[in-house]
């Protein structure tokens, strides 16, 4: 099944370490962050298990519940979980899907055969309140996701569905934002009363303080 932005997120209902959970009433009112990884055990998904549980406050405030999935046991979940949180110095408390027989890897087309028949890819999802997909990431089995870039591009769409506003590249929170060309002047002065700067008719930045 190919995903695209704005889907809604398919619902599912499977074991975690923490016990079972249906998706979308886990959720609730909260964003999801929800990566995938190969295998228990390996390398590199230790360390991403790792700094997710690291940035657990970072999370919290962004209103985000961060959900991992692994095509192993919910047994040996917890197990890994012991290394994850030894090596790693930290505590790891979110659930991690146990996707043994591939059925939710297979439903967000996570399964990419050059790379392997069995093993999901690094991929990642970004889900709103709304159930909504609004952004994809697939990185190969060798390279560790950037975690300072997933919770910018969480940053963004937060401050464009408050603010009405896109953000340009390398973009930070305190930066300045772009006016989108939908939004007219008129319009454009009620919603940002702060001004803008107009470097073209289509591209117009603002601060929003």
């Amino acid at each position: 099944m190919t995903l695209h932005i704005g889907d809604i997120a398919p619902d599912f209902t499977t074991e975690t370490q923490l016990g079972p959970i249906s998706f979308h009433e886990w959720a609730g009112d909260s964003w999801v962050f929800l990566f995938s990884h190969p295998a228990d055990f390996t390398p590199v998904c230790t360390t991403e298990m790792g700094r997710t549980a690291q940035l657990a406050g970072e999370f919290a405030q962004r209103n985000v519940k961060p959900l991992g999935l692994s095509t192993d046991t919910a047994d040996e979940h917890l197990k890994w979980i012991e290394d994850v949180n030894d090596t790693q110095n930290t505590e790891l408390k979110f659930p991690i899907l146990a996707d043994a027989d591939l059925s939710v890897a297979k439903l967000y087309d996570m399964i990419h055969p050059q790379q392997s028949e069995t093993a999901a890819v690094r991929s990642v999802f970004i889900i709103d309140p709304d159930k909504r997909i609004r952004l994809t990431m697939t990185y190969p089995m060798s390279v560790g996701r950037n975690f300072a870039e997933i919770l910018r591009v969480i940053d963004a769409l937060q401050a464009g569905d408050k603010y009405r506003i896109a953000t340009p590249a390398d973009w930070e929170v305190g930066k300045d934002v772009i006016i989108p060309p939908s939004i007219k002047d008129e319009e454009a002065a009620k919603l940002f009363p702060q001004g803008w700067k107009e470097l073209r008719p289509y591209l117009r930045t603002t601060n929003l303080g």
